[in-house]
C-alpha cells in the first residue's frame, strides 16, 4: 500500500486504491466469504488528494424540493483527474462554520473521489463574508428553516420557476420515467419556451 501510494502518480490513469487478494484458490476456498464479501480480499482506498484555489462566488441553487444549497464558484484546478470549477457547501451553516468569503483561498478534496467539497479555508481573501438569502434566488418568496432541518427552503412549491424544471428534469431521469432526449437543456428549452410549465404538461 505505502509502496503504490508514491507510484500511483507514475500511472496513466486515475486510481483511487487498491483491492488486496489471496492467489491460493485453496486459500481462498478455506477462507470462503460472508454473505456479501469473501474473506480472501480487502479493498484499500488512498486518502483523497487536495488541491488549493480561489474562491470566486457563492452562488444559491434552488433544488426539487425548494432547498437552497449554496454553490461555490471557484478559479478551475485540476483535482483527480478532472477541472474542478464549482463544489457543494451543502448549507449555509457549513458556509458560516468555514467562514466563507468572497476572494478566500480554500482546501478541496473529492469527497469518495467524485464531488468536490471544502474543506477549509487556508487564506483569507479581501471578502465581504457570504451570508444565507433571505428570498428565494428564483421568485422572490421569504426562505424558513423546516423544524428539526438545517436547510433554508423556498415553501413556494408550485410557482417556483426553479422547483418547477427542477421537478420535471427528475420526472424524465433515468431512475424515474427514463425519458431518452429530454435532459437538463431541452427540458430549460421547453419551459423558457413556454411550451410545459409542470410535468403534467409533457
Amino acid at each position: 500500500v505505502e509502496r503504490w501510494r508514491t507510484k500511483r502518480d507514475e500511472l496513466p490513469y486515475e486510481v483511487d486504491g487498491l483491492v488486496i487478494k489471496v492467489d491460493d484458490f485453496a486459500q481462498r476456498a478455506a477462507l470462503g466469504a460472508t454473505s456479501k464479501f469473501p474473506r480472501w480480499a480487502i479493498a484499500y482506498k488512498f486518502p483523497a488528494r487536495q488541491v488549493t484555489t480561489h474562491l470566486r462566488d457563492l452562488v444559491p441553487n434552488v433544488g426539487r424540493t425548494g432547498v437552497i444549497t449554496p454553490v461555490a464558484e471557484l478559479d478551475p484546478v485540476e483535482l483527480s483527474g478532472t477541472t474542478v470549477a464549482r463544489a457543494s457547501v451543502h448549507n449555509y451553516d457549513q458556509v458560516a462554520r468555514l467562514g466563507l468569503a468572497r476572494g478566500d483561498r480554500v482546501l478541496i478534496e473529492k469527497a469518495g473521489e467524485i464531488i468536490p467539497q471544502i474543506l477549509a479555508v487556508t487564506e483569507k481573501g479581501p471578502g465581504p463574508a457570504f451570508e444565507a438569502p433571505t428570498t428565494c434566488p428564483s421568485c422572490g418568496f421569504p426562505l424558513a428553516r423546516e423544524e428539526g432541518r438545517v436547510a433554508l427552503a423556498c415553501g413556494n412549491r408550485l410557482a417556483c420557476p426553479a422547483q418547477r424544471l427542477a421537478s420535471i428534469e427528475f420526472f424524465a431521469s433515468r431512475g424515474q420515467m427514463n425519458i431518452d432526449g429530454l435532459g437538463e437543456k431541452v427540458v430549460a428549452q421547453l419551459v423558457e419556451t413556454g411550451l410545459v410549465g409542470d410535468v403534467a404538461a409533457l
